[in-house]
């Protein structure tokens, strides 16, 4: 199925790009929050690509908790969804939407198993070396609550923080290989889900001594 470069969705996906997604061994996937705790700062934005580069922005409105089509998506087995630090996205859609995501890859994970010669492991950073090609992130920390009037910047922003990760997953995913931290990678991949559900209950420190 045929989808825009790039539209925006509101509340949900709509059944023509869900059943398009569907069709993916992988997407990649962002969230835009008013903040970085799930419990006080609410989901407003999710931004998903798939292989073809196609961008679909979903807005999220204030005391939403479900979007059907979007769960179905985030919940299918057979579609890799990659996140850049998966930790934060998939506990504010389970928080916000009570989204099960699965299954993940995480490149913000992979690029610190595999670019063990650097500290930078932010996602500009990533992109710039993998990608040759230096993200804007003058629209990070925005307003993002207003949903309906998202500027041109912020869409923007939103639109680039997804339309590099699929070519990024697949550049760490030899990396990983190559130096053979491939099946530790998988395992971490696999673990997310339990340490999100400690994080969303608030339990710190659980591993230390």
């Amino acid at each position: 199925m045929t989808l825009p470069e790039f539209q925006v969705c509101d509340q949900d996906l709509d059944a023509t790009a869900l059943n398009a997604y569907l069709q993916s061994e992988a997407i990649a996937v962002d969230t835009e929050t008013m903040g970085l705790l799930p419990q006080r700062d609410r989901l407003c934005l999710i931004q998903i690509c798939n292989p073809q580069g196609q961008v679909t922005a979903i807005r999220i409105h204030k005391g939403q908790t479900t979007a059907r089509n979007l769960k179905t998506l985030m919940e299918a087995t057979q579609v890799l969804k990659v996140f850049h630090f998966a930790r934060f996205d998939i506990a504010t859609l389970q928080y916000n939407l009570n989204i099960a995501v699965q299954p993940i890859f995480c490149t913000k994970i992979a690029s610190k198993l595999a670019r063990t010669y650097t500290n930078r492991h932010g996602l500009k950073d990533v992109v710039l070396e993998l990608e040759k090609v230096e993200l804007d992130k003058s629209a990070q920390c925005s307003d993002w609550g207003n949903a309906i009037n998202l500027s041109e910047a912020q869409l923007n922003y939103a639109a680039n923080d997804v339309r590099y990760l699929l070519n990024i997953q697949q550049k760490l995913t030899a990396m990983l290989h190559r130096e053979e931290r491939w099946e530790l990678a998988k395992k971490c991949f696999q673990v997310l889900p339990t340490i999100v559900t400690l994080d969303l209950l608030q339990f710190q420190g659980l591993f230390e001594h």
